[in-house]
């Protein structure tokens, strides 16, 4: 008897070491010809693009996507330095441009030429916003409020930094209010995020009294907004998108571009605020 339960035994453990083993190389086998492509995108596409790649997995489940979130300046830096990335999309056309040996030579300054020019399309459009915490305490109404109470020093305003596209934005709207920036900043009414996404956790934390924004941050972070800017005072808000001429899955990276342009990755752009071009 005592035998027969060894006997059991040993075989209940070799048909279990069997079965993971199995299991193991199914594993594996789903990771057969599986394609990683990186994508660098704008801070402000967080949200949307996080649910996005659930979308797509189930189109494409052999594709595998893995983002890197900052702010365009950043990522247009990285890339140049020869950090691995597939598709670029940038929250604004001059870091695109940068990047594009097709731009003008006064953007494009170091010709650098990193853009597959054929794939690059203006992907969304997205909107300038002033932004203000809970209760909005300053009663801050309008971009005419801020300019005045910021001539006045009354208030405290978060921005992006120049190499930022929300920031570049935010200095042509101090512009177009004839508000010097510099002056501002050095008598303590200005403060700078690295990305919106700073920008936007000041406002989300009431340690500024207004925050310049894109609309779709305040929808991801519940806040208020007072004003949209119009484009008189900053312009157009493009997002490009390009496959980069490095990437050695350029066929897989197109497919992906041409799959944000669809019905269903609109509708989740377009639910927080984005448009299509």
């Amino acid at each position: 008897m005592k035998k027969l339960l060894i006997v059991a035994l040993a075989l209940f453990m070799a048909l279990g070491a069997t079965a993971c083993g199995t299991s193991s190389e199914n594993a594996d086998d789903k990771n057969v010809g599986q394609t990683e492509l990186t994508i660098f995108a704008a801070a402000s596409m967080t949200e949307t693009l996080e649910e996005i790649a659930d979308l797509y997995a189930k189109v494409e489940p052999n594709v595998k996507l893995t983002f890197n979130f900052d702010s365009s300046g950043t990522l247009k830096t990285q890339i140049q330095e020869g950090a691995e990335c597939d598709v670029f999309i940038s929250a604004g056309q001059k870091q695109m441009d940068q990047l594009d040996i097709t731009a003008p030579d006064t953007v494009n300054t170091e010709k650098l030429d990193f853009v597959e020019k054929t794939t690059r399309i203006n992907l969304l459009e997205n909107r300038v916003t002033l932004a203000v915490p809970n209760g909005n305490p300053k009663n801050i109404k309008s971009f005419s409020d801020m300019s005045d109470a910021l001539s006045n020093g009354t208030i405290l305003m978060a921005m992006g930094n120049s190499d930022v596209p929300v920031g570049q934005y935010t200095q042509k709207i101090l512009e177009y209010f004839k508000l010097d920036e510099k002056e501002l900043a050095s008598s303590g009414h200005l403060t700078y995020g690295t990305n919106v996404k700073e920008v936007t956790t000041q406002v989300s934390e009431a340690s500024v009294d207004c925050g310049v924004i894109y609309c779709t941050d305040a929808f991801s972070a519940n806040l208020t907004i007072v004003d949209y800017a119009t484009t008189d005072m900053c312009g157009q808000v493009i997002y490009p998108a390009a496959v980069l001429k490095a990437s050695t899955k350029k066929e897989a990276a197109g497919a992906f571009l041409d799959y944000l342009k669809t019905d269903e990755a609109m509708a989740v752009f377009e639910k927080v605020g984005f448009s299509k071009v």
